[in-house]
């Protein structure tokens, strides 16, 4: 008798085995906020360093300190760009504490009004006939279309109405402990040479990034979801180092199965707990909406 063909990857196939669908594996990816438009940056300093070797000693230090400017303007917009799309992927973020994108800005039109200020230093005969105006003006054009083309940092929190600020450092703490740890995973699963395994971890860690979220956007979380974020991640990552040690010499393929059955057991427990606090928060509300109520009845509001 015929049999229809099905499998997990088929439309009608089977999910996970506890009810909840599948993570694809490039579920929760972002692209890199600083891609080439900021890396191209980093060019415009090799050739001013060159440049600069013949102009004397004037002349070659003013080169050197323009091209160090704009290296750290570089170094400083990436920064700023990742800090920005962490900024854009939470619902409760602070400003940041340093605008690093303003900073590059201003390094840019610093190193931009050096280099120029260099090229008007060895062209002129003497030290009297050299002009700052043209510099000047290199340097503001500079910074604004730097900030044109970047944008600002943003400059106020958000969703952080309500929200205790004490309870978030210590979770803001907590968290980038836990992210640490995360780091270490990866770090050490590529030593067991398997791709297939490396995005299986990856995978663990998009669904413990979501009790991460879970936990910054409600700070009361934290007594439930602490040996989460540091007993059993800390656990994790021991197990990752030691099953890369072994499975990079043996290949061992019960070793495999081992570690794919743990990250298993991780992913559901993390997802389970993540799904408990997002249900503790709506009964939460449930409350919250069920008082008022009553408070407006007893008031003679009419709810109907």
């Amino acid at each position: 008798m015929a049999k229809r063909y099905g499998g997990k990857f088929s439309p009608d196939g089977g999910g996970s085995s506890d009810g909840q669908p599948e993570r694809g594996q490039f579920d929760g990816a972002r692209v890199n906020p600083a891609g080439a438009r900021a890396n191209v940056l980093f060019l415009p300093a090799i050739p001013l360093i060159f440049l600069s070797l013949n102009d004397g000693a004037v002349g070659m230090i003013i080169g050197l300190i323009a091209a160090g400017l704009l290296t750290a303007a570089a170094l400083l917009l990436r920064e700023g760009l990742k800090a920005e799309a962490e900024y854009n992927a939470r619902r409760t973020a602070r400003r940041p504490a340093f605008p690093r994108k303003i900073f590059s800005s201003v390094l840019t039109g610093l190193g931009a009004a050096l280099a120029s200020y260099r090229s008007e230093f060895v062209d002129a005969e003497t030290a009297s006939q050299v002009s700052v105006l043209a510099p000047v003006l290199y340097g503001v054009a500079a910074t604004a279309l730097h900030s044109v083309s970047f944008g600002l940092d943003p400059m106020k929190d958000k969703g952080m109405e309500g929200i205790d600020t004490f309870q978030q450092d210590r979770v803001a703490r907590v968290v980038e402990d836990a992210e640490t740890h995360l780091t270490e995973m990866s770090d050490a699963i590529k030593r067991a040479g398997d791709r297939k395994i490396e995005a299986r971890v990856e995978r663990f860690q998009t669904t413990a990034r979501d009790l991460f979220r879970t936990v910054e956007e409600d700070p009361r979380d934290l007594a439930g979801a602490r040996k989460y974020l540091t007993v059993y991640l800390q656990g994790a990552r021991d197990a990752t180092v030691k099953f890369s040690d072994v499975y990079a010499r043996t290949r061992d393929a019960q070793a495999l199965a081992d570690y794919s059955s743990l990250l298993d057991d991780l992913e559901q427990n993390f997802a389970a707990r993540t799904r408990k606090m997002l249900l503790d928060d709506r009964s939460d509300l449930t409350v919250e909406i069920d008082v008022l109520r009553e408070r407006l009845q007893r008031e003679g509001v009419r709810l109907d």
